[in-house]
């Protein structure tokens, strides 16, 4: 795995300034782990942030028209950083260095709280604000003071992220079929991401923007916080600070993107970077647009994806 991204020196370029900002080999913890190592989040989340703009890097060397003509960008929870640094919003290095600070100061503020997040699916039905009410209530007679249960993620209709105090999400994953809940699933993370328990993350990272130069992106950048195009650099300081802990209203997103007169043709849509859930997603909000679905890893060995 990785040969592949011997054949774009900007890659290794990217990896080599990584390694200065982060003060560790990243290429090498991708490729070769520990994985448990790279999933600690002070790892995965420079991690995603650099695969995501090496995926551009190679995108732009096989396809440069795609990257040229490219006039919306969005990024997922950190992937936010990524989709503003194409935009030119932001610097590479002065991103990288913004999302290491966020990473750790988010896995600190995990450490600190038993939580965690429930990947939900629900029928119709189902009404999550009242199932996380009763799950707080349940943590309170457990004597937990002022719990966390909320929504974290708005993925596609019917499908949420509870994230919390641990006995809140084992409460809702025990209760499922009352609250109409037809699959609940712990995500492998060390911390309820996007709720009120991030808040010790929220003043590192507001420094650490005060501190880098933000531009006007020069194509549209949707904000995960209310799903709509950023403003101005005041706008996007102001809200990457507010996403830590704030719901990821990512269908939300897909449907501000994605809005077009009935008839008209819908964009050619590139998902950049390791994974390709974000296709998935696309797929349950919007069919048509995910017919001109397309993913572009950079770690990935050409050889072997053929094969």
């Amino acid at each position: 795995m990785g040969r592949g991204l011997l054949r774009y020196p900007a890659v290794r370029d990217m990896y080599r300034l990584a390694e200065k900002v982060l003060g560790y080999d990243l290429l090498s913890l991708c490729l070769e782990g520990p994985q448990d190592e790279l999933d600690r989040t002070r790892h995965c989340q420079p991690a995603v942030f650099v695969a995501s703009l090496a995926a551009v890097e190679k995108l732009n060397h096989q396809q440069p028209k795609v990257v040229e003509s490219c006039v919306a960008a969005a990024g997922y929870s950190v992937g936010e950083f990524a989709a503003l640094v194409f935009a030119g919003a932001l610097g590479f290095a002065e991103a990288l260095y913004a999302v290491k600070v966020r990473a750790e100061a988010m896995q600190k503020a995990s450490e600190a709280v038993p939580s965690g997040m429930l990947s939900v699916i629900g029928r119709r039905e189902a009404n999550y604000k009242f199932a996380c009410l009763e799950a707080r209530k349940h943590c309170e007679s457990l004597g937990i003071e002022n719990p966390v249960c909320e929504i974290s993620n708005y993925l596609f209709p019917d499908s949420r992220v509870i994230a919390g105090h641990l006995q809140a999400l084992e409460f809702l994953q025990e209760n499922a079929r009352k609250y109409y809940f037809t699959r609940t699933k712990m995500l492998p993370v060390s911390g309820a991401f996007h709720t009120r328990l991030m808040e010790p993350a929220v003043e590192p990272l507001a420094e650490v923007l005060k501190s880098i130069e933000i531009q006007k992106p020069l194509l549209c950048v949707y904000s995960n916080v209310d799903g709509k195009k950023y403003m101005h650099s005041k706008h996007i300081q102001k809200l990457l600070v507010k996403q830590v802990v704030s719901p990821v209203m990512w269908e939300q997103t897909m449907h501000s993107v994605y809005e077009r007169k009935q008839g008209t043709e819908f964009p050619y849509t590139y998902e950049v970077g390791p994974g390709k859930q974000l296709g998935a997603v696309l797929k349950k909000c919007n069919l048509k647009a995910w017919k001109q679905y397309n993913h572009v890893d950079a770690l990935e060995d050409e050889e072997a994806a053929e094969t």
